[in-house]
C-alpha cells in the first residue's frame, strides 16, 4: 500500500526548481545512524517511499541498534542498506551473524561494504574485498562498495591513487562474477570538475560500475570543514576554505546547489556519464537535508506496487 503522507512543499514555498537538478536527484539516497534516526519522528514525512537509506555503522554502535533501525526503515517502505565496515568485524562468525540478523529481522537485501574508519582492524578483516571473498553476501540483491574521487590516505599513505585504483579494478572483476547489482558509493566532495575528471578516468580504465556520488547536504560551514578534515576529503576542501575567507558567506549555511548544478548539467549533456545517482551525507541534519532535496525537486524510488 502506498504511503500517502509524503508531500512536496507547495510551489509558492519552494525555490525555483532547476529541471536538470531535479532529474539528477531522482532516486537519490541518504544516510542515517541509529542515534540520528531516533530523533526523526516519522521518516515518511521527509523521504519519498522507496528511498534507499544507508545505515552507517560507527565503531561502538551495538549491532542490535543497527538492526532495529534497519527494521524500522524497512517497515516504513524504504530500501535499507546497512554499512558493513570490515575493520570493526571481528571474524567470519560475527559477519555471518550480522548478515543473519539483518536478513531475518529487517529483511535486508542490500549492503554497503567498506573498510571503515578505524585505523587498526579489530579482527580478521581489513578491506571490503575480504568481506566479498567470504561469500556471506551471496544472496544479496545489491552490493555497493567504496569509491574515492580524491583518494584515501588510509589506502594510499603517499596521497596517490595506486592502491585505490587497483582496488577498483578488483571490485570491477568481482562484479562480473556476482549476481548482485553493484555500484560505487563515494566519499563526499565539493568541487564538480575533479569529480567529473575522476569519473571519466575510471571509465577509461575499464571500470563500468555505476557511481553514486557522495554529496554533503546543507550544513554550517564550520561543521562541513570539521567533517571534511576528519574524513580525509582532499583538494575540494579548498572550496570550503575559500568560502570561509569570504566574510559575506562565512555565516551563511552551505548548500550543495553549485556542485549539483554543475554535475547535473554535465549529466544532461553527456547521458552516458557514469554518475548514476546522488548519495547525501546529511551533515547538517536529516530534516535539513531532506527538506532541501524536496525543495529542489528531489524524489526517489518507485511506488510499492512496482518494486
Amino acid at each position: 500500500m502506498a504511503l500517502l503522507n509524503f508531500k512536496r512543499k507547495p510551489a509558492t514555498d519552494a525555490v525555483t526548481v532547476n529541471p536538470q537538478v531535479e532529474s539528477f536527484l531522482q532516486d537519490y539516497s541518504i544516510e542515517v545512524m541509529p542515534r540520528t534516526a531516533e530523533k526523526v519522528e516519522d521518516f515518511r514525512a521527509l523521504l519519498p517511499e522507496g528511498t534507499r537509506v544507508y545505515v552507517a555503522h560507527i565503531d561502538g554502535t551495538p549491532i542490535e541498534d543497527m538492526v532495529a533501525t534497519a527494521a524500522r526503515l524497512n517497515a516504513d517502505g524504504y530500501k535499507v542498506m546497512p554499512h558493513f565496515p570490515a575493520r570493526i568485524i571481528k571474524d567470519r562468525a560475527t559477519l555471518v551473524d550480522w548478515v543473519a540478523r539483518y536478513q531475518g529481522e529487517a529483511d535486508v537485501k542490500q549492503a554497503l561494504l567498506l573498510a571503515g574508519g578505524v585505523t587498526e582492524p579489530h579482527g580478521d578483516f581489513d578491506s571490503s574485498m575480504q568481506l566479498l571473498e567470504t561469500g556471506a553476501f551471496g544472496d544479496f540483491e545489491r552490493l555497493h562498495v567504496a569509491g574515492h574521487p580524491e583518494g584515501n590516505r588510509d589506502i594510499d599513505p603517499d596521497g596517490g591513487m595506486k592502491n585505490v585504483d587497483e582496488a577498483l579494478l578488483w571490485k570491477q572483476k568481482f562484479s562480473e562474477t556476482s549476481d548482485a547489482q553493484m555500484a560505487l558509493a563515494t566519499q563526499f566532495a565539493f568541487d564538480a570538475e575533479p569529480i567529473i575528471a575522476w569519473a571519466n578516468s575510471i571509465k577509461a580504465a575499464g571500470i563500468d560500475l555505476p557511481v553514486h556520488i557522495g554529496i554533503a547536504g546543507p550544513a554550517k560551514l564550520q561543521t562541513l570543514i570539521k567533517f571534511a578534515i576528519a574524513c580525509g576529503v582532499g583538494p575540494s576542501l579548498k572550496v570550503l576554505q575559500k568560502r570561509a575567507m569570504d566574510v559575506t558567506k562565512l555565516l551563511l549555511p552551505y548548500e550543495p546547489t553549485e556542485v549539483l548544478t554543475f554535475l547535473a548539467a554535465h549529466k544532461a549533456n553527456n547521458p552516458d556519464f557514469n554518475i548514476e545517482s546522488v548519495h547525501f551525507f546529511p551533515l547538517g541534519g536529516i530534516k535539513t537535508n531532506a527538506n532541501w532535496a524536496i525543495a529542489n525537486g528531489g524524489a526517489s524510488g518507485v511506488p510499492a506496487d512496482q518494486t
